[in-house]
């Protein structure tokens, strides 16, 4: 079963994040994570960006499901005030 820290260590170890985090039930999953590496990238690039860091992990673990809120430290500091 793939818990939510070895998907959180997975992103960590293939991006620059300046906040990572990843809950889930072990087949459904949702993160939020903030990069400066999403500057200039629409929301597509951004997903496609993760999903290439986790690469096989999200086929040979059978996650079923990620959720993605994917922000640059701008968006995220203007979200949170």
């Amino acid at each position: 079963m793939v818990h939510p820290e070895d998907i959180k260590t997975h992103i960590a170890q293939g991006m620059a994040c300046s906040h990572l985090e990843v809950t889930g039930d072990g087949r459904h999953f949702q993160a939020l994570i903030v990069s400066e590496e999403f500057a200039g990238l629409g929301l597509v690039q951004r997903h496609q960006s993760v999903y290439a860091v986790l690469g096989a992990q999200m086929r040979d673990e059978l996650v079923h499901a990620l959720s993605m809120t994917t922000l640059t430290p701008e968006e995220w500091r203007a979200k949170n005030g």
